[in-house]
């Protein structure tokens, strides 16, 4: 999962491009990368770390321009190489920089096609290299020294053709203009807004989440269709077009449960309210399968994202809801941790618990989902030593039984503790006293809403298996186990690329690192 960012501006961009990138850090924090236009030149910046570690002052005063994009990473298979920070550059035609929040499913086949017949090359893993690859070789066949706006959507239709999973891109077209565009099921998110500046001119954002548009001042105009383009031309006209055939509002519902800000709004959805609403069904669950005597003490949400639904759950059990577990806000997601063993050392350094909450107390922990099993492994056995005569956990997702395609480093099947394995065999797994999981017919009501009647269906296929493009067999799933086990991810993580110093690289036509 990654976050997206691109300003069409009046005045420099970097600032609020910086801005923006912070606002998303949470999608990813593996690497970060801007990328500006200035007067037909390109100035680009991008790094392994997090925004406030790759841009330093003498960074930003180079990232000269009104027009430019941006990228928050964490790696789906799991490699650190900052070889593949994005945006990712190409000098044909016109000069093409790219970032992309998704997954290609399809992206070693394109990989050949694009070497075998359309002479370009490749030069790292990323399946973004492809995406940009694909959409610079359509807009080569405008054969035009200006693109206009209908060149620009005839190509991103091409990409349509080409390319299946999930995108939500924004690409900078040197001289020319901003492009954004999204997958045609619409599994990845992606919002445009605008502001008037103080002399009446229009300056537009796109970005993954509403909440880096408002945050920087600027004026929700509306998510971006699946399959939707827009273009902002070097004057700062806006166009907009439907580029896919048969179109459908799929959305990752995963974004609802984990990724997302609580504060964000993606297709007319409010998050917040989704996971209240999680909190609710969940709660009505419990009441059903335990018992109005269920014994639960107090609820304690495992920080950050679960705690909107834990908040309401408890109000309906009518017990007390407590902050148990402080966080330390210098440790990353553990979700996000390349491997295993980081992710165990990790979860301690994150969370310390409140003794006073524990202590006699029965105690019901609340998570987001329960995807491996370390962390809420861990954080039971916490729970038991502060003192807790008994450890209940509720997870406000249902199993997650399946691998993820679209983006999101969901591992393997033999990684995924609910995989093959009932609510018992798990909760004797992790080491909990009682153990429930949302519903998934639940979770998908608690997402819709009659504010937004158009969105029906999901992609919910680390749940159901179900998955929304095609061509994801067992073939395609065993190759990905390959690339995407713990044991490959310490391989690569191993590997020493000689292009890691990103600051040390110096393309044509781009001024890096100023």
């Amino acid at each position: 999962m990654c976050g997206v960012v691109g300003i069409a501006g009046k005045s420099p961009v970097n600032q609020l491009l910086y801005d923006a990138l912070t606002m998303l850090q949470h999608r990813g924090q593996d690497a970060a990368g801007i990328i500006t236009c200035h007067d037909g030149r390109l100035y680009l910046r991008k790094d392994n770390g997090m925004v406030r570690d790759v841009f330093h002052t003498r960074h930003m005063r180079a990232l000269v321009g009104h027009y430019g994009i941006g990228h928050v990473r964490y790696p789906t298979a799991g490699s650190s190489s900052s070889a593949e920070a994005q945006p990712f550059y190409v000098n044909s035609p016109y000069g093409i920089s790219l970032a992309h929040n998704g997954n290609l499913t399809n992206a070693d086949e394109i990989h050949q096609d694009l070497f075998n017949t359309d002479l370009r090359h490749i030069n790292t893993d990323s399946d973004s290299e492809v995406l940009l690859n694909v959409f610079a070789h359509e807009m080569q066949k405008c054969g035009k020294v200006s693109p206009s706006e209908q060149d620009v959507f005839n190509a991103v239709k091409r990409v349509h053709e080409r390319c299946k999973g999930a995108y939500g891109v924004v690409a900078l077209i040197t001289g020319h203009g901003l492009v954004g565009f999204r997958d045609p099921n619409g599994i990845r998110p992606l919002v445009y807004g605008s502001r008037l500046t103080e002399t009446g001119q229009k300056e537009y954002i796109i970005a993954s989440e509403s909440v880096a548009i408002t945050a920087l001042g600027f004026k929700v105009e509306r998510d971006i269709e699946p399959g939707e383009a827009i273009f902002i031309d070097a004057q700062g006209n806006l166009f907009h077009q439907q580029c896919a055939v048969n179109p459908v509002y799929r959305p990752c519902i995963f974004e609802y449960v984990y990724f997302a800000r609580p504060d964000a709004t993606l297709d007319g959805i409010s998050v917040y309210k989704s996971r209240l609403k999680m909190g609710e069904k969940l709660a009505h669950k419990i009441l059903r399968e335990w018992s109005e005597q269920h014994e639960i003490d107090v609820v304690i949400p495992i920080p950050d994202t679960s705690r909107t639904s834990a908040l309401e759950l408890a109000n309906i059990l009518g017990v007390k809801f407590r902050e148990g577990f402080m966080k330390n806000r210098y440790i990353g997601r553990t979700f996000i941790m390349p491997g295993q063993q980081q992710r165990k050392k990790s979860v301690r350094q994150k969370l310390n618990p409140v003794e006073l909450e524990f202590k006699d107390k029965n105690v019901l922990l609340v998570d987001d989902s329960i995807v491996r099993g370390t962390t809420c492994e861990e954080i039971i056995q916490m729970a038991r030593d502060a003192g807790a005569k008994q450890v209940f956990f509720a997870s406000a997702a249902p199993m997650v039984k399946y691998p993820n395609v679209y983006g999101i480093d969901m591992p393997v099947k033999s990684e995924l503790i609910a995989s093959g394995r009932s609510v018992e065999e798990v909760r004797e797994m992790i080491g909990a006293d009682r153990l429930i999981f949302q519903d998934l017919e639940d979770l998908k009501d608690a997402v819709r809403t009659s504010k937004v009647p158009h969105i029906t269906e999901f992609d919910c296929a680390v749940f159901d298996g179900i998955y929304v493009t095609e061509g994801i067999d067992e073939d395609y799933l065993e190759r990905l186990a390959q690339h995407r086990n713990d044991t490959a991810k310490k391989k690569k993580d191993g590997y020493i690329d000689v292009n890691v110093d990103a600051a040390s690289v110096d393309l044509t036509g781009i001024k890096e690192d100023a």
